[in-house]
């Protein structure tokens, strides 16, 4: 008796391997994803900026995502003043707290 492949969806029409997605990968970059096969296998999705952009906005506005995206700076920021607020407490306020 022969082995039982899995099935897998595709959620693309469009497919491409990825040693041929790494000659060209703006290529790919289409208004439509295009799946991204490793070992025939989907190993992602790729799709234009705009599309992409569209599909975060959307997600959004079902106010189920985050609309938190901080930069570099922002970040750095976030960062230092959490580690000045770590410094700063107590034993009694970290509780059980450990590094």
């Amino acid at each position: 008796m022969g082995a039982i492949m899995a099935l897998q969806s595709i959620l693309a029409e469009k497919t491409v391997s990825v040693s041929e997605l790494r000659k060209k990968p703006c290529e790919y970059f289409l208004d439509e994803p295009v799946a991204v096969l490793s070992n025939n296998k989907t190993a992602g999705y790729m799709v234009s900026a705009e599309l992409y952009e569209q599909m975060v906005h959307l997600l959004e506005s079902q106010s189920r995502v985050s609309r938190f995206r901080p930069n570099k700076e922002r970040l750095t920021a976030i960062a230092e003043k959490s580690q000045a607020l770590l410094l700063s407490s107590t034993d009694v306020e970290l509780g059980e707290f450990s590094e």
